[in-house]
């Protein structure tokens, strides 16, 4: 079984991606199937095969406990360790050549905590892989794009797994999407850019971090995809045979 994990900020379009991959799979003759993570979640685009709300109930943590919404969703997340033995067993039991794991919105909750990390560690797969996904509206700045290069940065560091990064809601960019995917794969024509658009403070950190996420090799080129067209999906299997399946094309 090979584990993808998908993990990105709020609104990114990590569970719509989910139900696109194992669409794409289903076609392929392979076997897919998806794990929701994400305890808060009211309505999914796809029907979980493992779903993590049939272990942790948000509701009855918030009444057990006293606790608001945010805080029942801290509770619920570091239980997820506390159910990964259970987890596993619906995992064997469903037996997918791929499992596609939908991590919970709120990011910090995944990546984070101790809890995401035991998860990783302790699910059990031939080959893991993470696709951090950059929301497309929100990266159309150089500051912000810097800023959610180090968030991604930070999270591969944090999980421990290869990744490969997306840019999605490519069909909402127009002509501002030439211009991220130069500055994913041009340091120079970043650093410009961000001249043309912060002074001080803003340009020295900036300026600062995108050097030190160059220096340590960590600065990748971006692979542009959307949900609602299809557009670049294609090149993101490829990437995932090149990642997870040495290369080989999954057959029909």
């Amino acid at each position: 079984m090979k584990a993808i994990f998908l993990t990105g900020t709020a609104g990114a379009g990590k569970t719509l991606l989910a139900s696109k991959i194992s669409e794409y799979y289903v076609r392929s003759g392979a076997f897919p199937a998806i794990l929701n993570l994400d305890p808060g979640v009211e309505s999914l685009p796809y029907s979980p095969d493992i779903d993590v709300r049939d272990f942790i109930d948000i509701s009855s943590i918030m009444n057990q406990y006293d606790l608001g919404p945010n805080g029942s969703m801290i509770m619920a997340s570091d239980l997820i360790a506390s159910k990964i033995d259970a987890i596993e067993d619906q995992i064997n039991t469903v037996n997918p050549d791929y499992l596609i794991i939908d991590t919970p919105g709120q990011i910090e909750l995944f990546a984070y905590r101790q809890s995401g990390q035991f998860f990783i560690k302790n699910i059990t797969a031939d080959e893991k892989i993470n696709l951090f996904l950059y929301d497309g509206p929100m990266v159309t700045t150089p500051v912000n794009f810097v800023s959610i290069a180090l968030l991604a940065t930070s999270i591969k560091l944090r999980l421990g797994l290869p990744t490969i990064n997306l840019i999605t809601k490519t069909d909402l960019l127009e002509e501002k999407l030439q211009d991220v995917l130069g500055w994913s794969s041009n340091m120079a024509k970043l650093e410009k850019a961000i001249s043309e658009e912060a002074d001080g403070e803003t340009y020295s950190l900036t300026t600062s971090i995108l050097r030190s996420l160059n220096v340590v090799g960590l600065s990748q080129g971006i692979i542009p995809i959307s949900n609602s067209t299809g557009e670049g999906l294609e090149n993101l299997h490829s990437a995932l045979s090149r990642a997870i399946n040495m290369g080989e094309e999954v057959e029909d």
